[in-house]
Formats: C-alpha cells, structure tokens, sequence
C-alpha cells in the first residue's frame, strides 16, 4: 500500500466522521428547539392510546350486548367478538366485528390525538403571553 493510498483512506475516513458529527449536531438542535417538555409528550402518547383502547373496549361491550345476546341464546351463552370464528359464528359477522372495531378505534383515537395536540397548543400559548 502506498502513502498515497493510505492518505485517501484516512481522509475518507475522517470525511465520514465529519458526516456523523453533521448529523448529531443536526439532532441535538431539534432536540433543543423543541418546544414539548416531557409532559406535552406523555400527554400526547397516552391520550390518543388510552381513549383509543376505552373505546375498543366500549365496543365490544356494546357489539356483545346487542348483537351478541341474540345469538348468545342460539349458541348456548358464548358471546361473540371473542376471537374464536366457529362453525356456529359466521364469517361475515366476525368481519364486521372486526372492522367496526378498527374503524371506531381508529377514529377515537385520531380524535383524541388531536385534542391532545390542541391542548397542548393552548399551554404553550398560555406559556409564551
């Protein structure tokens, strides 16, 4: 190996060091030029996943008392949306067990996402008056 080569390797090398530390510097300011303290970004996560899990939950209560009570009685008191697509339970009503809930989880939650953002827009006005 020549020093000629040795030299483009090491320049290469610290070349991509350069990179690296480009890129952590770049990271660290975003990091402190964001306005969410620690507390906005509980706040965000936990919101929209608790109301969205309520909410599933909420469903299922309500799928097993309305639609799964008249068919408990014809199945021998197993309710439906439990999971277990049988011979008994058709196909179709797991399906639409299965995309109503998604749908209503996923709208709660979008919902309460942006409630929580909005929320925490409101303290962060009130904190820079």
């Amino acid at each position: 190996m020549t020093d000629f080569d040795a030299d483009s390797t090491a320049d290469r090398i610290i070349a991509g060091f350069d990179r690296i530390n480009d890129k952590v510097d770049d990271m660290r300011a975003k990091r402190l030029d964001d306005p969410d303290s620690l507390g906005d970004k509980a706040l965000k996560f936990a919101l929209p996943s608790i109301a969205g899990f309520v909410a599933g939950k909420l469903f299922t209560l309500a799928w097993n008392r309305s639609v799964g009570r008249n068919r408990a009685a014809k199945r021998g008191g197993e309710a439906l949306g439990d999971g277990v697509v049988d011979g008994k339970e058709s196909v179709f009503m797991s399906v639409a067990f299965a995309a109503l809930s998604a749908a209503i989880g996923a709208a709660v939650s979008t919902l309460s996402d942006r409630g929580s953002q909005a929320i925490v827009d409101r303290r962060h006005r009130r904190r820079n008056r």
